[in-house]
């Protein structure tokens, strides 16, 4: 698969969640303090994600 959510802890010993594409990271999220609430920020990503408008800013 060439797309994945990886969930890792920070030097301040949060849980993060980091998008990855072929290797590369796309974005991660702010810090969580439990596992569970970066496994809800994924959740919410994934459903609320595929509707998202996009924002031109130019």
């Amino acid at each position: 698969m060439a797309h994945k959510f990886e969930i890792y802890k920070d030097k301040a010993g949060e849980f993060r969640v980091r998008f990855k594409y072929n290797a590369e990271t796309i974005f991660s999220t702010e810090g969580y303090s439990s596992k569970a609430s970066a496994k809800n920020a994924i959740e919410s990503i994934q459903k609320n994600g595929p509707g998202a408008e996009t924002e031109d800013n130019s």
